[in-house]
């Protein structure tokens, strides 16, 4: 197959537009904007996931917002602030005794070997 039967080919136009210089600068530019650039592609992508699970976070962390706030709401009034000191803290007034009941089923028992 001869240069003028090449030239006679179906291949020959589609070689002669991707030997275009254009083409070629084209090519080698999107080639480097995508894997090479500092603002490449893959940059692009792993700071997106990065947006998002801080998205996740600043969710979450609203919500506990919310929550703290109304505890906070709630121990403003001194019945609620005693029991949460009571329950919480295990704090009682002079002269009065606290027993702690624990029932079987929430205690860790011991086994043959630890004993």
């Amino acid at each position: 197959m001869g240069w003028s039967n090449f030239k006679k080919s179906k291949w020959y136009p589609l070689l002669k537009v991707f030997s275009s210089l254009y083409v070629l600068v084209l090519t080698a530019f999107l080639i480097w904007m995508i894997f090479f650039d500092t603002n490449s592609l893959k940059i692009h992508l792993e700071l997106n996931q990065e947006i998002e699970k801080l998205q996740k976070t600043q969710e979450f962390l609203k919500e506990e917002i919310a929550k703290d706030k109304k505890i906070i709401e709630q121990l403003s009034d001194p019945k609620q602030l005693e029991k949460f000191a009571r329950e919480q803290y295990f704090l009682k007034k002079k002269n009065e005794e606290i027993y702690l009941i624990e029932y079987e089923d929430s205690l860790r028992l011991l086994s043959e070997e630890e004993r």
